[in-house]
């Protein structure tokens, strides 16, 4: 499992510097970054229950509560452009110190997808916030 959380750490690195994938709310700080599940290694999606597939994606998120990972709910959905909404089933993972939630959706081509993701940190006040990415089968 470390090798995880390493290899979902450096993903998060590797993404365009352009834009950090970081959403602020007070203390908290809640990463987050979307990717094709064909990216994982075959062992290490094994490991946390992903399918990898050309046509699968993977959202990634981890809640800090003053710089240290911390629990959360998480939730969410994924709209493409015609407005069919998938929602987010996500599941936490624990390794160490490190805390990461992980959902799967689908795509079918090459399309735009508009996610919504809701974080609550027990009973603190909820936050929600949208991003967009554009996906690509892998061929």
């Amino acid at each position: 499992m470390r090798r995880l959380a390493l290899f979902l750490f450096a993903l998060c690195l590797a993404l365009p510097a352009a834009a950090e994938r970081k959403q602020t709310f007070g203390d908290l700080d809640v990463h987050y970054n979307a990717f094709n599940s064909s990216f994982l290694q075959p062992d290490i999606a094994a490991a946390v229950g992903l399918t990898r597939s050309k046509t699968q994606g993977v959202v990634n998120v981890a809640v800090l509560k003053a710089g240290k990972a911390s629990t959360a709910q998480v939730s969410g959905q994924v709209k493409n452009l015609l407005g069919q909404v998938t929602p987010l089933q996500f599941k936490q993972i624990s390794e160490g110190e490190a805390i990461y939630y992980l959902a799967q959706f689908p795509f079918n081509e090459r399309e735009m997808l508009n996610f919504t993701l809701n974080v609550q940190r027990g009973d603190e006040a909820p936050h929600s916030f949208s991003f967009d990415q554009e996906f690509f089968p892998d061929e």
